[in-house]
């Protein structure tokens, strides 16, 4: 399963750490599912890719001036913004939940147990 995180093991991952990002305070990260869910199966979106979704297509922000924002380059945002609209599709298209990485909703609250924090990230 293709889940977004791959590459992590024990908290490291392949290649240069990622670089902090300047994520916009009060942002509710919460966990989406389908109604008519069959496979189970769930993308994983990270907190960085969702700020990028909100500054990029909600506010309609240019790449640069979004970028600045989030304390990156524009090619980075860019990779963040073309993985998070990409992951979004994949959920769409194919029926799969979509969890955000730190959901802070409970596991009991989540109807489909996609906020489960024993779930694989």
């Amino acid at each position: 399963m293709d889940d977004g995180v791959q590459g992590r093991c024990c908290g490291r991952g392949r290649g240069r750490p990622r670089a902090p990002r300047l994520i916009a305070e009060g942002t509710a990260f919460r966990c989406f599912g389908p109604l008519c869910e069959r496979s189970g199966e769930v993308v994983f979106l990270l907190p960085e890719e969702v700020e990028a979704l909100r500054l990029a297509d909600l506010e309609g922000l240019e790449q640069e001036d979004a970028a600045e924002r989030l304390g990156i380059s524009r090619k980075t945002f860019w990779r963040d913004l073309h993985e998070a609209r990409r992951k979004v599709a994949d959920a769409l298209v194919n029926g799969k939940g979509i969890r955000i990485a730190g959901c802070r909703r409970r596991a009991e609250e989540c109807p489909r147990r996609l906020c489960d924090d024993t779930a694989k990230e």
